[in-house]
């Protein structure tokens, strides 16, 4: 990719199409010294420390030589190329140069933002030494920002995002006769604080009108200790919820747009206020407590036969929790 960018001659036209899963599947260190296993290593610590998205793409960004708007910066302003960034987005609205890690957007972060979350969470010893020794140092370098020259010739436009699947989920549940709110309140938040919030909106929406549906987007976080099991956020989501409302007329599906969740077949699950009998009686020898602890939702939801396996969408605008009562 970055040969062929610097290979364009002037002023040609560039189009990116860039949806979610680029942090992931373009990369290449901006230190040599970083190997393949030691970006691994790290993503590793990133996605299990509880950090939100967009905190661990400001990581990412500053140890990549084409995120963080450098592969933009590769293309040469020098060159005037018009950039035209076409995006899918499974980033907050309002952080837009998170997605994909925005390898062609100016970046809003900087390296002590990274320094800072790094310690937030504790990563800092738990990356590899090639990682570890720039942390430590303070030797990270700053990504291009918005006054950066690269940029006078550079669009973006937003063709999806988490705000479409809500519209959707929204005027089917109007259609089928609830009273339907929308909070996004709780975006980024772990998934338990989360669960608590949103089910107190739904009990206080049910004294309000007979039948409610309250609908959230955005993710949740799970901070993973010791050896997980089988399950992702939303299934971790769904069997707290569960536990919750044993009995209660509520049902709620928390599930990832892209069809994946975890690491697990599942993109999601259903659960009600029947969930915790019914699993009960399967005498699995495993508690919903437990299950809970050892992060092995799905093992629950697909003895249940109310883990939701559809495979990958090939989209991705982020998660989708619906809450209803009545």
């Amino acid at each position: 990719v970055l040969k062929g960018l610097t290979a364009l001659p002037e002023k040609s036209l560039v189009i990116y199409l860039i949806s979610g899963g680029g942090s992931s599947l373009l990369e290449k260190p901006l230190d040599n010294e970083i190997s393949l296993d030691d970006l691994i290593s790290t993503y590793q610590v990133l996605v299990h420390s509880g950090a939100s998205i967009t905190e661990i793409n400001v990581i990412r960004k500053h140890l990549s030589a084409v995120k963080g708007g450098r592969m933009a910066e590769v293309a040469g302003w020098s060159k005037q190329l018009q950039q035209v960034s076409i995006m899918v987005s499974d980033v907050p609205d309002m952080a837009l140069d998170s997605l994909a890690s925005g390898p062609t957007m100016p970046d809003s972060s900087s390296t002590e933002d990274c320094y800072r979350i790094a310690e937030a969470y504790g990563m800092t010893t738990k990356f590899p030494a090639a990682v570890r020794e720039l942390f430590e140092h303070h030797a990270l370098e700053e990504t291009p920002d918005k006054d950066d020259p690269v940029f006078h010739y550079a669009r973006w436009w937003r063709i999806l995002s988490n705000t479409t699947a809500l519209q959707a989920a929204k005027e089917k549940a109007e259609k089928m006769g609830f009273a339907v709110t929308v909070d996004n309140s709780c975006d980024d938040w772990d998934y338990a604080k989360a669960a608590d919030y949103l089910l107190g909106r739904l009990w206080e929406l049910k004294r309000q009108s007979a039948r409610v549906c309250l609908i959230s987007g955005g993710e949740v976080t799970v901070e993973v200790s010791g050896e997980a099991g089988t399950g992702g956020r939303n299934q971790q989501f769904a069997l707290y919820c569960a536990n919750r409302t044993a009995a209660e007329k509520i049902t709620i599906l928390s599930a990832g747009t892209d069809g994946i969740d975890g690491n697990s077949p599942a993109t999601g699950a259903i659960a009600d206020g029947q969930t915790m009998q019914r699993y009960s009686q399967l005498g699995t020898g495993v508690s919903v407590s437990d299950a809970l602890k050892m992060f092995d939702a799905y093992p629950v939801f697909h003895a249940l036969g109310d883990a939701i396996e559809i495979g990958p969408t090939g989209n991705n605008v982020r998660d989708l929790r619906v809450l209803l009562a009545w």
